[in-house]
């Protein structure tokens, strides 16, 4: 069977004033990987320009780029907005910045930010075709390349120093950001900080529909009365979606030198973050379902108290990453081979998700703390570290440019620790590497412009699997066998080492078919391997409200893309209509198991009924694919 992902036709027409139009300057996708100008390009992509991200308010790369065609956003909070290209996401479309992969764990989860510095920004590129295959593999959706002049390849040619300062009256934001470009003495230097705070987002009265509005039909008359007070409490409330704040923090600097012979610079990222995640799994929301076991008397007195009780849990992420680079070119005058481009980069990023409680008002009486303490103290999660080490290094070789014809080798190296500890940890350490080599191919033949892209990855997936001890003496009902010991209980650990052995070709033809119109299209054949966590995850996701299971035995992901697209330019009138086609084969995703499933996973790992409270309100889900 194979997924039929998506087929849409968009079109979109932009009518711009002729001035403005004759005044505006070239823009270089620096991702086409041969530096063409955006009208020169036949993949489909969109540019943002330096001047369209200065108007826009801050908000996340998500947000940034959804309100162009065949483009949207994944939100899960004002901080997170994971980019969506044509119907791909998460892992099948590649962020970077300045050319390279940004390594942090927003693959982990979807709530997870995209950690890319908006400060000072040149431009953003979304681009598809031959040249998105050179910077990643499984890029299925295509890339998002984040540009800005940190380590600068050209000497600066005048001071540039800007102050910004930007207030949002929807979350009380306030934003400050400062950068500075210059070239003292020959040397480039590039400074870049911003800081910005927001409140959680105001929203209208009346808004929120409360737990115990939904279940009013249910209750019989008498509690219906004694939630008659509750309710009016509730309508004085000022409305504002809790947990939707949002702080960062971003430094950013970049030294560099350059000249006839090439370039060559380094760079230091730090950002730190902290937002509430307003979106969660119902396993926090109602506590596993840790309601069910009270009896029925303190359900009826007690229920709206312990209701306060988690709609007022914080749930809030803080994230730290420190990025260096290192980047250069050196240019030959003779021989094959034009230009060597090198870099490296060391990415060392850690997220950190933390669940508090906030106290319970003063009229709670001391019997409902008493029942409650050890309850809370069961609650009361600790923090759940995500990190991501990784080290990369790429080599570029530009050959000598004959007539028409372009050609780039490339070749990469990547190592990445991924990891999660604590007690939210769904998935043990795992190592990656990747190996790759990509050949490109740029040139205009019988009147068609045409361009080619062969990436080859050697990719290798290193991590373990828990599963419980199984021991005879575990299912004998002793007396001494308390829950204590059962959770206390040794698991064992399946190691596993699998590696993937892929190769994706994309090819676009294009050409003018008059002074006004032009066509481009697009065929691909992209292969994703299945990422750590998709391979080695295999517990509780509690943000999600998921117990998920991952498979060791998933198949490498292979998408076959078609794009068509006609453009139309005449007097500062543009329309572009676009017609695509992603077929994927053994497409990966999450299914929620079946009833028998489930009972049949509840008989082999669960023993007794103490351990199932822990589950309560947590819906198994599995890796699987569509063949």
């Amino acid at each position: 069977m194979k997924n039929y992902h998506m087929a849409l036709f968009i079109m979109s027409a932009l009518i711009t004033n002729n001035i403005i139009a004759d005044e505006i300057e070239e823009v270089v996708v620096t991702s086409s990987y041969i530096n063409q100008s955006s009208d020169e390009i036949k993949d489909p992509l969109h540019i943002i320009t330096e001047q369209e991200l200065e108007t826009n308010p801050t908000q996340s790369l998500g947000e940034s780029i959804d309100n162009l065609l065949g483009v949207s956003s994944s939100d899960y909070g004002a901080a997170v907005g994971q980019p969506i290209i044509r119907g791909m996401s998460g892992s099948r479309v590649k962020v970077l910045n300045n050319g390279l992969l940004v390594r942090d764990i927003s693959g982990l989860g979807a709530d997870h930010l995209n950690e890319v510095d908006m400060n000072n920004v040149k431009q953003i590129e979304i681009v598809r075709g031959p040249s998105s295959l050179m910077y990643s593999n499984g890029a299925i959706g295509g890339i998002v390349n984040v540009v800005d002049d940190t380590i600068a390849k050209q000497d600066f040619k005048e001071r540039d120093l800007r102050l910004g300062l930007e207030t949002q009256s929807a979350n009380d934001g306030e934003v400050a950001q400062f950068s500075y470009k210059d070239n003292l003495g020959g040397l480039n230097i590039s400074l870049a900080y911003k800081d910005g705070s927001f409140d959680n987002y105001d929203i209208p009265m009346g808004a929120i529909i409360h737990s115990e509005e939904e279940h009013d039909d249910d209750h019989d008359d008498e509690h219906d009365e004694d939630h008659e007070g509750e309710h009016d409490d509730h309508d004085e409330d000022l409305a504002y979606l809790e947990n939707s704040d949002y702080e960062s923090e971003t430094l950013r600097l970049g030294l560099s030198t350059a000249g006839d012979w090439g370039h060559f610079g380094a760079s230091f990222q730090n950002s730190e973050s902290l937002y509430g995640i307003p979106f969660h799994g119902e396993g926090h929301e109602g506590h596993g379902g840790h309601d069910e076991d009270h009896d029925d008397d303190h359900d009826e007195e007690e229920h709206d108290g312990h209701d306060e009780h988690g709609e007022e849990e914080r749930i809030f992420s803080t994230t730290d990453s420190e990025t260096f680079n290192i980047e250069g070119s050196y240019v030959l005058s003779n021989g094959p081979v034009n230009r060597i481009n090198y870099y490296y980069r060391n990415t060392d990023y850690s997220l950190t998700e933390q669940h508090s409680e906030e106290e319970h008002d003063d009229d709670h009486d001391d019997e409902h703390d008493e029942d409650h303490e050890g309850e809370h103290d069961d609650h009361d999660e600790g923090p759940t570290l995500f990190s991501n080490d990784a080290d990369e290094f790429g080599l570029i070789l530009d050959f000598a440019q004959y007539n028409s014809l372009s050609q780039k080798l490339v070749l990469q190296n990547m190592n990445e620790d991924v990891s999660i500890l604590g007690a939210e940890a769904f998935m043990n350490p795992a190592e990656s590497n990747e190996k790759m080599i990509g050949y490109y191919l740029g040139t205009r033949f019988m009147g068609l412009d045409l361009d080619l892209g062969i990436r080859h990855d050697r990719i290798n997936r290193r991590g373990t699997v828990s599963h419980a001890h199984e021991e005879e003496e575990h299912h004998d009902e002793d007396e001494d066998h308390d829950e204590e010991e059962h959770h206390d209980e040794e698991e064992e650990l399946e190691s596993y080492d699998i590696d993937y052995n892929d190769t994706s070709i994309a090819l676009s033809l294009g050409s003018s078919i008059n002074e006004n119109t032009s066509f481009s299209i697009g065929l691909a054949q992209v292969k994703r391997a299945p990422s750590a966590v998709e391979l080695f995850m295999n517990g509780e996701h509690l943000s999600t409200g998921r117990f998920e299971v991952g498979n060791t035995n998933l198949e490498t992901e292979t998408s076959n893309n078609l794009d068509f697209s006609l453009n139309y330019e005449n007097d500062g009138f543009f329309a572009s209509a676009s017609i695509f086609r992603n077929d994927v084969d053994d497409y990966i995703y999450l299914q929620d198991e079946t009833e028998e499933e489930h009972e049949m996973h509840h008989d082999e790992d669960h023993d007794d009924d103490d351990h199932d409270e822990d589950h309560e309100g947590i819906t198994t889900i599995m890796m699987t694919t569509v063949a």
